[in-house]
């Protein structure tokens, strides 16, 4: 194991079970994050990113539950004679959505950002006593030094005038403000990890820079982690290390940011690299849109889940695609993919590309 990797999440299955049918809708998922980095997790609607984020704080709503996988957090800690690191393997998986051991995990060592503020934060108490009601549960300590440092959470989060945000509700806060009063309300205990879902959702472009900009200064600061979810691929290329590209509950490509926007490997990476409008397009010239669209929740292809919608799976003649589901596997030292162009059928690592792949560099302006 090495010694940076943070959090991993392995052949993750969270379904809803509902009377028309189960939603699959995390549905072998795996990813890592590493230590201190930043992790952008891109994908169409409906394809599991929130899901996700939430089952690794186990706060899926009923009827949703985690069936199957695992998610491991190594919480790693300094020997008794001060130069090695010591690392524990905590399994998030082995514990109830309201056991002890989840409660004082959740928010502490990893906390999140949700997707919405306005719906996230309750109308009827005051910034301020939510901020630090996250803060009161995890120490104990006076209510007195609670409001002390949730100000001053509030003051490096870029709100101005702590002291008077404290005693403001949610309705009085503008987007943005509303937007750091959640980051503040994510940051106070100095989590490990930060889980984003879409922190720059309904925002002016000025405001998301900002919001963005105040993630990575934290992020130095308390050297933390960063799970980013978002459709904004410009945000994935400014803020990422890596990159992890989901489709129907699944990751189909795992790497770094610049190998994934220079040479991205999976079909589907490369079609929503192609449908984003660039500098040098022709006046009124069309996207290239990925053609078709997201299968029914119930009722998922067989084999590939993307064979449907693949340009090269009909270039390249592949009948496997429609059978047999290919596993997330190694295709170099660096990037991870799930593609029967790359890997042959029951192998375990890489193979030799079949058919004629045209490669291609990807640019954001």
């Amino acid at each position: 194991m090495s010694n940076d990797l943070l959090l991993e999440v392995r052949d993750l299955q969270t379904y809803f079970y509902l009377d028309e049918g189960i939603v699959k809708a995390v549905d072998g998922a795996t990813l890592q994050v590493r230590r201190g980095k930043t992790l952008a997790v891109v994908g169409e609607s409906g394809c599991g990113k929130s899901i996700m984020a939430r089952s690794i704080l186990q706060i899926v709503a009923k009827p949703g539950k985690i069936v199957g996988g695992e998610i491991s957090f190594y919480r790693h800690s300094m020997a008794d004679n001060g130069l090695e690191t010591r690392s524990e393997q905590v399994k998030l998986t082995d514990y109830k959505p309201n056991s002890p051991e989840m409660r004082a995990f959740r928010g502490k060592e990893v906390a999140m950002i949700f997707q919405e503020p306005m719906a996230s934060l309750s109308p009827v108490h005051t910034i301020g006593n939510q901020v630090m009601e996250n803060f009161r549960q995890h120490f104990q300590v006076s209510k007195k030094e609670a409001r002390n440092v949730t100000i001053e959470m509030l003051g490096k989060v870029g709100i101005p005038r702590p002291d008077q945000r404290f005693d403001a509700y949610p309705h009085q806060l503008s987007g943005g403000m509303r937007q750091r009063a959640m980051i503040a309300m994510a940051l106070i205990c100095q989590p490990c990890l930060l889980i984003a879902d879409e922190p720059t959702t309904a925002l002016d472009v000025t405001t998301q820079a900002q919001i963005l900009e105040l993630m990575q200064q934290l992020q130095v600061e308390l050297g933390m982690a960063i799970i980013i979810i978002t459709h904004d691929l410009g945000v994935v290329a400014e803020i990422a290390d890596d990159v992890a590209v989901m489709y129907l509950g699944q990751v189909v490509e795992q790497a770094p940011v610049d190998e994934l926007f220079h040479d991205p490997q999976h079909p589907y990476t490369r079609g929503l690299l192609r449908s984003i409008p660039r500098l040098e397009s022709q006046t009124r010239e069309r996207l290239d849109a990925i053609p078709g669209s997201v299968p029914h929740p119930y009722n998922r292809p067989t084999g590939c889940r993307f064979h449907p919608r693949c340009r090269e799976r009909l270039a390249n003649k592949l009948d496997i695609c429609k059978t047999d589901e290919p596993e997330l596997l190694p295709l170099n030292n660096i990037q991870n993919v799930r593609c029967w162009l790359y890997h042959k059928p029951g192998s375990t690592s890489s193979a030799p590309e079949t058919g004629d792949r045209r490669q291609e560099t990807i640019s954001i302006s």
